[in-house]
């Protein structure tokens, strides 16, 4: 049907000659309606095309292509003018989603015909696709089962083609449909995988299930009283094998192990590591008795007592502040810490201190470039640099000396 436009006459067509007929701007992106093109607009399921318009000797990037009020919308970088024009497709996506939309026919065909699962709608993303099934769970052996029942399919390579038929002729054949958009009318686009399906479809599809290469289920997940099931085909398994090998090979490296160890190896550094934390806490709580001890000794001489603790955190700074706190006494102490955005200090007064312990967090506070809050007779917070540290300890044990 010359009516149709490039891209369902011909999937393969990369390139075409057009005119730009039209210009506008939606929400501030400049698009353009041609006489013809081969770029798909986004639509049941698959996402749209991009690719370039070579207008008025300059080549514009397409964003986007979108049906809008029975036309057919390029979104563009650039305001392009109307005239002749040359369209050019990115190939290597156009291919990447008839290879996922495919599959996806594929998957749903034998999920459903073999297994019962039938689909309720199709996500075709950047990096993975899913299919929802109509299904509580999947079992594992049933999901195994059924990835072979797509390799045999695949390897068969069964033709797939595209073909338009009346609403009355379509009444009459096999067809499986989620249904048709709302308000369509005229001829039904179907796709058929010979032997296997024949579903409503208008996105672009291979011309064989061999151009497929391969299909790997990913895994599934409960989703709105069905399942979610990921899968990957053609190029995008070839790259996330490469990913997961290079990933493999850089574990081998740092955990100088082989591939049949590297869990076992990760799981006892794990173990170790978790038990190394334990013992570090376990430290820390030592020294924390230790510091509030040699803190509440120097209190006794002095109502201003200060301490950096370069190996300490936020957590240690508190569990001292409020061992220092509990404790019998009329001082008050600044602790610190380094961080990775500069610091971490606490404030904190034993029960008899007659400082205003609130006026002087907010005083640390603004000298260090912090931020933080607290009640009663502690208070902590993030500084933005321990710079000024030195010169504030130095005015405060001044203004609080007897």
């Amino acid at each position: 049907m010359n009516d149709l436009p490039a891209y369902e006459r011909d999937p393969r067509a990369t390139e075409l000659d057009v005119e730009v007929l039209a210009t506008g701007e939606d929400g501030g992106r400049p698009w353009a309606t041609l006489s013809d093109t081969v770029l798909y607009p986004e639509g049941g399921g698959q996402p749209a095309d991009r690719g370039t318009l070579r207008a008025h000797g300059s080549d514009v990037s397409i964003v986007d292509v979108q049906k809008r009020e029975g036309a057919i919308r390029h979104y563009l970088a650039a305001p392009v003018e109307r005239g002749p024009a040359h369209l050019h497709l990115d190939w290597s996506r156009r291919f990447d989603h008839m290879q996922q939309h495919t599959a996806q026919h594929l998957l749903s065909a034998l999920a459903a015909d073999r297994f019962g699962w039938e689909t309720t709608s199709f996500h075709l993303g950047a990096s993975t696709c899913d299919v929802e099934l109509a299904a509580a769970s999947l079992a594992a052996d049933g999901v195994a089962a059924l990835e072979e029942a797509i390799a045999a399919e695949v390897r068969a390579a069964r033709p797939v083609g595209a073909r338009r038929v009346s609403p009355d002729a379509m009444s009459g054949l096999r067809v499986r449909s989620r249904g048709l958009p709302a308000g369509h009318i005229g001829d039904v686009r179907l796709v058929e995988i010979e032997g296997i399906d024949l579903n409503t479809c208008g996105g672009t599809h291979l011309r064989s299930t061999a151009e497929i290469e391969c299909v790997k289920l990913l895994g599934s997940e409960p989703m709105r009283g069905g399942t979610r099931l990921h899968f990957v085909a053609g190029g995008r398994v070839r790259a996330r094998l490469a990913a997961d090998e290079a990933r493999n090979e850089a574990l081998r490296r740092a955990l100088e192990t082989s591939d049949e160890e590297l869990v076992s190896v990760v799981a006892s550094r794990l173990s170790a590591l978790q038990e190394s934390e334990r013992a570090r806490r376990r430290l820390l709580e030592l020294l924390a008795e230790v510091e509030v001890a040699r803190l509440r000794a120097a209190a006794a001489t002095s109502p201003f007592v200060d301490a950096h603790y370069e190996e300490g955190d936020g957590a240690f700074l508190q569990r001292v502040a409020s061992a220092f706190a509990a404790s019998d006494g009329e001082g008050v102490a600044l602790l610190t810490a380094p961080a990775s955005s500069g610091g971490v200090y606490a404030v904190a007064a034993q029960p008899a201190a007659t400082a205003n312990v609130e006026a002087l967090a907010k005083r640390v506070a603004a000298a260090l470039d912090g931020r933080g809050g607290g009640r009663g007779r502690i208070f902590q917070g993030k500084a933005g640099s321990l710079a000024a540290r030195a010169e504030l300890v130095s005015a405060l044990r001044g203004e609080l000396a007897p």
